[in-house]
């Protein structure tokens, strides 16, 4: 079966969110462009990892001489979006991500592909719920502004979430926290 695409090129929207409270929040990767919605569900490690790694191109995009694309320093103040998801229907799972820049458009393109998951025979393929072999992913490409607004979006909603043991690094549970017994 060929791969199901659901490509967005410009996009009116594409927000890293979250359902949930913290410490049991389920993170989402939305992207929106007219009515058409699709909403994708991320581990909070991949998410913190793709506003990194695309404040890194968009930084490193700034020393190129010129700036040729004019990458912003900072999220202009339009692109700040602080909105809730919309309704959410997760599309899959993430698994394997990738993150690259396109020179040609001036854009910083996010690939998503669902988890896989290997039969009894160790064939890898994906099965969907009816068992038949599906295959789709998620293509976003951004402008430069967009992209810069979106990695600080995602920093933030990342950033919300328990905070951090001063002592062990470990999230601390409105309940309480122990630290874990050190390492021998």
């Amino acid at each position: 079966m060929p791969t199901h695409i659901h490509e967005f090129n410009w996009p009116d929207r594409a927000v890293v969110g979250t359902i949930g409270v913290p410490g049991a929040r389920t993170f989402y990767l939305q992207v929106r462009a007219g009515t058409r919605v699709v909403s994708i569900a991320l581990e909070k490690q991949q998410s913190a990892l793709l506003a990194e790694k695309i404040d890194e191109i968009l930084d490193e995009l700034i020393t190129v001489e010129g700036n040729p694309f004019s990458v912003p320093t900072s999220t202009p103040i339009e692109l700040v979006d602080n909105d809730q998801l919309e309704a959410v229907q997760e599309q899959f799972r993430a698994g394997a991500m990738s993150l690259g820049w396109d020179p040609t458009m001036a854009q910083v393109v996010i690939e998503a592909h669902p988890i896989t998951t290997v039969d009894a025979d160790d064939n890898d393929e994906w099965l969907g719920e009816d068992g038949a072999d599906e295959s789709e992913m998620l293509l976003v490409r951004m402008p430069v502004g967009t992209a810069r607004a979106f990695a600080r979006r995602t920093r933030e909603i990342v950033g919300a979430g328990r905070p951090a043991c001063p002592l062990c690094g470990y999230p601390i549970d409105a309940d309480g926290h122990i630290c874990p017994p050190p390492e021998v």
